[in-house]
């Protein structure tokens, strides 16, 4: 089975619409994709995929409830299709209080000499929703923000794939991936086990044609990291994603009069990326 959340401390609509993108690409093999939006933000992975979820209901159930152990109904009944091929289980207002939810969940079994463990309840939800048999590939899209949302989102996958931006910051990611993974590692427990998380990909996106790609690649690569591609800047293609709320394959083939030779290319990397994910996270 694949799993693993896309993360990048710089955020922005990049990793959202790569986390898109990526599960469109295994969906086209033949591969059974459940994507997880645990960002609370309205530009989230929910949004981009034109998914019409009660976001602002108080009432309805949602992710975050079952987070908390208070579901409303069924895990599998929070499980939307997308237009796309694949499925989605959309975000939630409350999502927003996570942290102090669970914490207070937390504090309440404590009370009851109950064990909870507020980063892995992604994991245990999953677990019992028997989601594993039903899928063979999961995406997680958290936050760039550190916080229960990521830590919950990897403890469910113990792997990343991590978009970074050519830009100070974006460099910085690069030279920080030891630590960004040693400190998650730290942070997120499962019992007595020795939790390890794998990097599948670094993937440089946002470059621009003065930049020099194999540069990016080959900082990742020395690390150890794999590093498939690296992406151009594509400000129009990705925009027209989130105007048109789709993946970019679907927006190039259904939104576009005619066939753009670099998005063509970007789109062959993307497809070319899902396969390398595939393979070493399978390995």
């Amino acid at each position: 089975m694949l799993t693993y959340a896309t993360y990048s401390e710089a955020g922005g609509v990049g990793k959202t619409t790569l986390a898109a993108s990526l599960a469109d690409e295994h969906t086209r093999v033949g591969r059974n994709v459940l994507t997880v939006d645990l960002d609370p933000q309205y530009g989230s992975l929910t949004h981009l995929l034109g998914v019409d979820a009660p976001r602002d209901d108080g009432d309805a159930d949602n992710l975050a409830r079952h987070l908390i152990d208070r579901p409303k109904g069924d895990f599998n009944e929070l499980i939307l299709e997308t237009d796309f091929g694949f499925d989605v289980v959309p975000s939630h207002n409350m999502m927003e209080r996570l942290g102090d939810l669970l914490t207070r969940a937390e504090q309440m079994a404590a009370d009851l000499d109950e064990a909870f463990d507020p980063t892995d309840q992604l994991r245990r939800v999953l677990l019992e929703a028997g989601v594993p048999s039903e899928y063979d590939t999961i995406i997680i899209d958290p936050p760039a923000t550190a916080g229960p949302h990521l830590y919950n989102a990897v403890n469910a996958t113990r792997s990343l794939v991590i978009p970074i931006e050519p830009t100070g910051k974006g460099m910085q990611s690069i030279y920080g991936l030891e630590e960004l993974v040693d400190g998650l590692e730290g942070t997120i427990s499962n019992g007595d086990e020795q939790v390890e998380i794998g990097v599948l990909a670094g993937v440089p996106n946002g470059i621009g044609r003065t930049s020099d790609q194999q540069e990016y690649l080959e900082e990742i690569r020395n690390r150890g990291y794999p590093a498939p591609v690296a992406i151009r800047t594509r400000e129009s293609l990705f925009q027209g994603c989130w105007k048109e709320q789709c993946t970019p394959r679907y927006y190039v083939e259904h939104h576009r009069d005619r066939k753009r030779d670099h998005e063509m290319e970007t789109l062959e990397k993307l497809e070319q990326l899902a396969a390398e994910i595939t393979e070493v996270g399978e390995r």
